[in-house]
Parts: C-alpha cells; sequence; structure tokens
C-alpha cells in the first residue's frame, strides 16, 4: 500500500468531509481515506496497482471540490 495527501480546497463543513471520504473510498484499490477539514487534505491509503493519483484527484473534483496539485 502507498500514502498520498491530497489537498482538498472548497470543504466548509462535516458533510464536506463525509462526501470527500464517499468518492474516495469508493474507488477500487483505495483502503482507508482519512480527510480533515482543517487541514484541507485527505490522506490517503491506496494500491496504486489499482488506482492511480489522477483518479483520486478526478473523484473529489466530481464531487465539486478542488483537488489542486
Amino acid at each position: 500500500m502507498d500514502e498520498v495527501t491530497i489537498k482538498v480546497q472548497g470543504m466548509t463543513c462535516g458533510g464536506c468531509v463525509r462526501s470527500v471520504t464517499g468518492v474516495l473510498k469508493a474507488l477500487p484499490g483505495v483502503a482507508d481515506a482519512d480527510v480533515s477539514l482543517e487541514a484541507a487534505q485527505a490522506r490517503v491509503h491506496f494500491d496504486p496497482a489499482k488506482v492511480t493519483v489522477d483518479a483520486m484527484r478526478a473523484a473529489v473534483e466530481g464531487a465539486g471540490f478542488d483537488a489542486p496539485v
């Protein structure tokens, strides 16, 4: 398993955190996602053979948030 920290902009509440957590955990290959409103980031444990960091950023952006590089 690898770990990556993805910046997440646009979260304003616990519901946003749950939304980002949900879209990340729904991706095949994501073992865990720890999303922090205060830090504006998601720390994700994932299998790089099954999912890419770009796919995770795209999922976050598809949920309506920004995931800048």
